[in-house]
């Protein structure tokens, strides 16, 4: 149930979920602490869908600059990784659009518990 102090909007819950983008006005969210329990919680999901994109495309791209054996390899799943990211998160976009749970098993998860207590 929303708070009445802080009306969701959901211009705002899929602003969260723009892949790269959301990631800023979801930080200021979770730093000001104001919002609905469901615009927090679709702000931790994406900063924590954002860090692990970034943490394996930086692991990826390094693995395959450093590579002699296998760079291609890390530059393609390296892409895969890019594309499931932006897929993911225009799946969630879709999903909040048609009423439905803005919720990512197993993410949402360790959103709620590594998130939860430094930025909440």
């Amino acid at each position: 149930m929303p708070n009445a102090q802080y009306p969701i909007s959901k211009t705002h819950l899929l602003l969260y979920l723009v892949p790269i983008i959301g990631f800023f006005p979801s930080l200021w969210t979770l730093y000001r602490g104001q919002g609905s329990r469901e615009q927090l919680a679709i702000s931790r999901l994406s900063i924590t869908l954002a860090i692990t994109w970034l943490l394996g495309y930086l692991l990826l791209s390094t693995g395959a600059a450093t590579s002699d054996f296998f760079p291609l390899r890390l530059f393609i799943l390296n892409s895969f990784l890019t594309s499931g990211y932006f897929l993911v998160s225009l799946w969630l976009i879709l999903r909040l659009m048609q009423g439905k749970s803005g919720r990512l098993p197993g993410f949402s998860t360790l959103a709620e518990r590594v998130l939860g207590k430094y930025l909440s």
